[in-house]
């Protein structure tokens, strides 16, 4: 079934306004896969605060020639079957969610990416990133690092301090 020239209209204005805002664009290849599976996909991205759209290649290349710093951004990889998955919140996440959803669906195969910079990204490049902690990971590593002497200083505090009780108590006794 055809699709208007209307709604084909709109469906580019969406993808133009989910890319512009997009911090990383990854794609796969889902050919084979069930709707079920498409629908898990879907869920376990929406978790991670990544939108999954399907829709077809023609109208992602004309939205990418709308945004200014995807014009030269690198198409040729965009053939066949592909979902996108965007995020507009982490670097990483759209090709985390792939890289997760492909290990268990093998008909699920990452394709590359775009990066919120306008770069093209390789599948290496995007399976890469897919090995890197998420952005709330990376702030608990952090915050762990810089509360960590704190804790240490506490903990020999009390263990000196409950020596002196032990010695006091010892001797009251």
């Amino acid at each position: 079934m055809a699709i208007s020239k209307d709604k084909k209209q709109s469906l580019v204005a969406d993808l133009k306004s989910l890319l512009e805002s997009a911090k990383m664009t990854a794609f796969a290849s889902y050919q084979g896969l069930s709707v079920a599976d498409v629908q898990e996909l879907r869920k376990l991205a929406r978790e991670s605060g990544v939108k999954i759209k399907i829709v077809k290649n023609r109208l992602v290349k004309v939205a990418l020639n709308e945004i200014a710093i995807y014009k030269d951004a690198d198409t040729s990889a965009l053939t066949g079957q592909l979902l996108y998955a965007v995020s507009s919140e982490d670097e990483v996440a759209p090709a985390q969610v792939l890289d997760k959803f492909a290990k268990t669906h093998d008909l699920l195969a990452l394709k590359g990416g775009f990066s919120g910079e306008g770069s093209t990204l390789s599948e290496d490049e995007v399976k890469s990133l897919a090995k890197l902690p998420s952005k709330d990971q990376l702030i608990a590593e952090v915050v762990a690092m810089l509360t960590s002497p704190l804790g240490d200083t506490l903990s020999a505090l009390s263990g000196n301090l409950h020596g002196l009780l032990d010695a006091v108590a010892a001797k009251a006794a």
